[in-house]
Parts: C-alpha cells; structure tokens; sequence
C-alpha cells in the first residue's frame, strides 16, 4: 500500500520535492517555505478567478486595436476583428483568433471553477481525472496571452504615422489582466489537495 508524505506525518516540499519532518519551517535544500496545506488556498482560488473573470467581460466588450488611416478610423473588438477576418476571407486566422481569444479563456474559466467545486464535492470527477485537468489548465495558460502579443507586435511595427498607425485599445489591457488573474487562480490551486480524503 502506498501512503502520501502527509498521511506519513512528513511536509513534502513543492518547489524541489524533498521531504522534511513537519516541524521544519524551511526546505533544507532550496530554502522555500514548508506547508502542508495553505488553509486559504481555495479562497485565493476563487478571489483570482473572480477579478479575471470581471476583467474579461470588458475585454471583449471595448476594442482591442485602434486603427487609423488616411481615409477612416476603426476600432475592432475580439469577435468584431474574428467576424472581419472571416469575411476577407482569413478563416483559418479567424479561427486561431476566436479559440484563443474566447474558446480558451472561457474554457479555463470552466475548468477552474470545475476543479474549485471538485474539492468540495468529491463524486464530481476523479481524482486521475482532476489531475488531468490540472495539468490541461497548467498547459494552456501560456498560450493565454498570444492576443496580447499579436497587439504588441501590430502595434510596434505598424507605424506610418502620416498614412496608418495601430494602437492597442482599452481591451488589450483587461485581456492581459483577465489572463494574469486567471493564472494567479491556477497558481493558486493546490494539486495536493485532490488526493486528500
């Protein structure tokens, strides 16, 4: 039979793994703080999630690049700038637009108040199951931020100033913050705590 550190008496380190008698303030190898369980853990969980989530709502509601030329100037929010590509005829573009600028943000959001509320009620999922979960929202978290990025680079290399210059808008800034916030939340999820009975 295979028992965990905790059901041991032992603190398992979650920076470098080594494992230390529960009265030891720090690991003896890198230095970091020792904890079984952080009772304020699933709190912070739910306190990420919630500024993420009220981030991202103006995230797609104002525009996220502002483009001017010598003829017109337009403002393009998320699903308006997926809508636009679609019809020039970029769908494949506006597909990558629109997963990683709604599918995937709004899925993480699932996924995390669905792990949230798994701790709690534990006939929702397994814990093998759980633990997948964890690891997707882990994996998909750093390729949360490519809107930004594509913004950031619009930005800097268009710069015609007498004939057109994009300028990220207001929405850039709330998606950056919504995918801060919703990696603070993943962060925050202590995946020890799906195996404790």
């Amino acid at each position: 039979m295979t028992i965990s550190a905790r059901q041991a008496g032992l603190v398992g380190c979650l920076r470098c793994g080594r494992v230390h008698l529960p009265d030891v303030a720090l690991c003896t190898r890198c230095g970091a703080a020792l904890s079984s369980r952080d009772p304020n853990g699933l709190q912070r969980v739910w306190a990420w999630w919630l500024a993420g989530l009220l981030v991202y709502i103006p995230a797609n509601l104002y525009p996220m690049l502002l483009t001017r030329t010598l003829t017109q100037r337009t403002e393009s929010t998320i699903i308006g700038g997926a809508v636009e590509l679609f019809q020039h005829g970029d769908a494949g573009i506006a597909l990558i637009v629109f997963v990683a600028s709604v599918v995937i943000p709004v899925g993480k959001f699932i996924a995390i108040a669905f792990l949230a509320m798994s701790l709690e009620k534990r006939h929702l999922m397994t814990e093998h199951a759980q633990h997948r979960l964890f690891a997707v929202v882990e994996f998909i978290g750093r390729w949360s931020m490519i809107d930004v990025f594509v913004v950031a680079i619009l930005a800097s290399l268009v710069r015609f100033d007498a004939v057109a210059t994009i300028n990220p808008g207001i929405a850039a800034v709330s998606f950056a913050l919504s995918v801060a916030f919703t990696m603070q939340a993943a962060q925050s999820f202590d995946p020890r705590t799906i195996w404790d009975d």
